[in-house]
């Protein structure tokens, strides 16, 4: 019995000494996270807590279904669209690629020419959003986004999956910037970007931090909760070198 109790500790060492190569790519969700200006802000709030004396510890979380690291369903903006608990599984689980962006203030067809993208690629762009605007909670309307000339070359392309490193996929605008709602739903750069992808079921993760990924092939584990009817769902993002 010795032995093998010294032979099990031997094993639990060695394999607590290797270093991890998944990298998390999730915001950590917290009280009055970064998120979308017409949003309600997200509050995370210990109830419980055996730090002061109490017999379990209890988190109450209010959180909308786009705060932090989520998933887009199609029915986030398409009527009577796909919901994300009828996501297939697979769509953010297998190969993806970090392509990284360095214009300043948008991505462009242009940019993404070179990369010969294929069909059924899963793409995460990595923009200097995610070195400087997640060190602040408060929304920079002025972050790298996708054009809607981009969104429709890699509906084009077929792509499974796009994820951006920010808030959003498209640039940053509200419906007081238009007329009315039906001029906002049919020429705001957000609603055109959003529909073209989701139209096509082709899902958004939005909300990754890529700082610390250098561009390359990687294996993605990205599932959202599986909300009933959801327009989309918080979810946890890893990556591992390929």
């Amino acid at each position: 019995m010795t032995k093998m109790i010294k032979k099990i500790k031997g094993i639990s060492k060695k394999a607590g000494a290797s270093k991890s190569k998944w990298i998390d790519i999730s915001i950590p969700f917290r009280n009055n996270m970064v998120h979308w200006t017409t949003d309600p802000s997200p509050r995370i709030e210990r109830i419980k807590d055996v730090d002061r004396g109490d017999s379990v510890t209890l988190t109450d979380i209010h959180l909308i279904s786009h705060s932090g690291t989520h998933i887009d369903a199609p029915l986030h903006f398409i009527y009577h669209g796909g919901t994300i608990d009828e996501m297939p599984l697979d769509t953010a689980i297998g190969p993806a690629r970090v392509i990284e962006i360095k214009d300043t203030e948008s991505i462009k067809p242009k940019d993404l020419i070179r990369y010969k993208i294929k069909p059924g690629e899963r793409i995460l762009f990595k923009t200097q959003n995610s070195s400087k605007l997640y060190q602040t909670d408060e929304l920079s309307k002025k972050y790298v986004y996708l054009t809607s000339e981009s969104a429709h070359y890699l509906v084009d392309k077929r792509v499974r999956l796009v994820g951006i490193d920010y808030v959003s996929i498209s640039k940053y605008e509200t419906e007081a910037e238009y007329p009315s709602i039906a001029e906002y739903r049919a020429k705001s750069g957000i609603h055109v970007a959003h529909r073209s992808f989701l139209e096509n079921s082709i899902y958004i993760l939005e909300g990754i931090n890529l700082s610390g990924v250098k561009p390359g092939n990687y294996e993605l584990i990205c599932l959202p909760i599986r909300l009933e009817r959801g327009d989309a769902g918080l979810a946890r993002a890893i990556l591992k070198p390929l």
